[in-house]
C-alpha cells in the first residue's frame, strides 16, 4: 500500500477524481452571470448579443464578473486566446476587456473543431476537411501496393471518413427545417 503525502497544491495528475475535482472547483463561476456561459473541459465561452449599448454594458459586467471570479480562485484565463467574433448581424466595434487587457476580435473562429466565419459560412471548414483527407489518401496511396477492394475499403473507412465525417450536421445540414434556419441567419444584413 502507498504512504501518504502531503501536497501543497492542485491534484495529481491521471487522478480519476479529477475532473469531477475541476466541475465542483469551476461550479460557482457562472453565478450572477447574466449572458449564457458555456463551460467545455478547459474552455469557458460568455456568448451575448451586443447591438445595443445595454447588450455591450451587460457584457462588459459579466466580464468583469469572471475576472473577479478568477482573481479570489487563485485562477488566470488565458487572455492570449480570448477573441470577440463579430458576426454579421452586428456591425459594431465595441471593445472589450478582460482585466486591464483589451480582447482581440476575430472574423472567424475555430470552436470544437469547427471553423465559422463572420457571415457563419462553413466553406473554409469543408475545404479544411478535404485538404487532411486527400493528405491522408496520399499517405495511403503511397504506403499501401493493393488496390483491391477489401484492401482500400478498411482503410478508407478508419482513417479517411472521420475527417469528411467531422460536424456534418452542422457544415451540411440536410433536415429542412436546419437548412432553413441557416438560410435565415446567412440572410440577415
Amino acid at each position: 500500500m502507498s504512504k501518504w503525502r502531503p501536497l501543497t497544491s492542485g491534484v495529481p495528475q491521471g487522478l480519476v477524481l479529477g475532473p469531477v475535482l475541476l466541475n465542483i472547483f469551476v461550479g460557482d463561476m457562472d453565478s450572477g452571470i447574466k449572458r449564457t456561459l458555456s463551460k467545455f473541459a478547459d474552455d469557458t465561452k460568455l456568448c451575448g448579443a451586443v447591438d445595443m449599448l445595454e447588450g455591450r454594458d451587460a457584457v462588459r459586467r459579466d466580464l468583469d464578473r469572471l475576472e473577479r471570479w478568477a482573481c479570489v480562485n487563485l485562477m488566470k484565463f488565458n487572455k492570449a486566446k480570448c477573441k470577440v467574433p463579430r458576426m454579421r448581424r452586428c456591425n459594431c466595434k465595441h471593445n472589450h476587456r478582460l482585466g486591464r487587457e483589451q480582447i482581440e476580435s476575430s472574423s472567424e473562429e475555430k470552436d470544437l473543431g469547427v471553423l465559422v466565419d463572420e457571415k457563419l459560412n462553413m466553406s473554409r471548414q469543408c475545404v479544411l476537411a478535404a485538404q487532411k483527407t486527400n493528405s491522408v489518401l496520399g499517405c495511403i496511396k503511397s504506403s499501401v501496393t493493393s488496390r483491391s477492394r477489401e484492401g482500400i475499403l478498411p482503410l478508407y473507412s478508419a482513417p479517411v471518413r472521420p475527417h469528411l465525417e467531422y460536424c456534418i450536421q452542422l457544415w451540411g445540414p440536410q433536415d429542412k427545417k436546419d437548412m432553413e434556419l441557416l438560410e435565415r441567419v446567412q440572410r440577415r444584413p
